[in-house]
């Protein structure tokens, strides 16, 4: 596996057609540390965990989405806005590029639901779900309806606080990710983004009470999170999947890039 490529707080190679533009508003980021030989089962063939300081990590990430588009559409403003609540894990695949795994995306909307499991085969989920603001404070709720487990919540309450001038490098390992690591038939991919860097604020966690993490497929956390964050939001676009260089070697049938499936 060669070293992974740095971490940078913006994107390092624009997308300048994107396949998907959308806006990320609302964002808390709940993260917890791990030891890496926890999750690496979990991750796609062709990927190991990320680690910062010898420690990889599991997010709980809640926010809006908000008026998915397809190429340069203008964003549909009912079915492509909704609540999203995700668990991720980081990953760095064989060509050294740094990005998230998706155990679970709880969203409310079913026809996007649909669509990131048959075209993307993303571990997307429906469920009942909301988030509710009151000045500094902001509220995530979720119920899961199908496929199940039925009745996997969680239920976040954070209270934003000042903007960070500088995040830590820790904080820009979490937030700055330049895409996913996902599995395909034919092996794993990369789903690049590219967004403006992240205005984040550090928070304080008012309520987490969640089983979305054990549903998973991960240990359920023992202790206080690590990192509290919350960010307004960017507006991001998402390039074609590209095909990794290890599954190249493994699979020469395959025809790269890897398209929506």
């Amino acid at each position: 596996m060669p070293k992974p490529s740095p971490v940078t707080p913006d994107a390092p190679v624009p997308i300048p057609g994107p396949l998907l533009t959308q806006h990320w508003l609302d964002l808390c980021f709940i993260h917890w540390a791990v030891e890496p030989d926890v999750v690496a089962g979990l991750l796609p063939r062709g990927t190991v965990p990320d680690t910062y300081d010898g420690m990889t990590y599991v997010g709980l990430v809640a926010f809006r989405m908000d008026k998915v588009g397809w190429l340069r559409l203008p964003g549909v403003p009912y079915f492509g806005s909704f609540p999203e609540t995700n668990v991720r894990l980081y990953s760095v695949g064989a060509d050294g590029r740094r990005g998230v795994v998706f155990r679970s995306m709880d969203a409310s909307r079913l026809l996007p639901v649909a669509m990131g499991r048959v075209g993307f085969r993303l571990p997307y989920l429906w469920s009942r779900m909301s988030v509710r603001a009151d000045g500094d404070t902001v509220s995530y709720d979720s119920v899961r309806r199908w496929p199940g487990p039925r009745g996997a919540y969680s239920r976040i309450t954070v209270r934003a606080g000042e903007p960070i001038a500088e995040p830590t490098g820790l904080e820009y390992f979490l937030t700055a990710r330049w895409g996913m690591h996902n599995a395909f038939p034919r092996g794993v991919a990369f789903l690049p983004n590219d967004h403006p860097s992240w205005p984040l604020h550090r928070a304080d966690l008012i309520d987490c009470e969640e089983n979305l993490i054990a549903a998973a497929g991960l240990p359920a956390p023992t202790g206080a999170p690590v990192s509290v964050l919350y960010s307004p939001g960017v507006p991001v676009r998402l390039g074609r999947p590209v095909r990794s260089s290890m599954s190249r070697r493994t699979d020469p049938a395959a025809e790269p890039p890897v398209g929506p499936r």
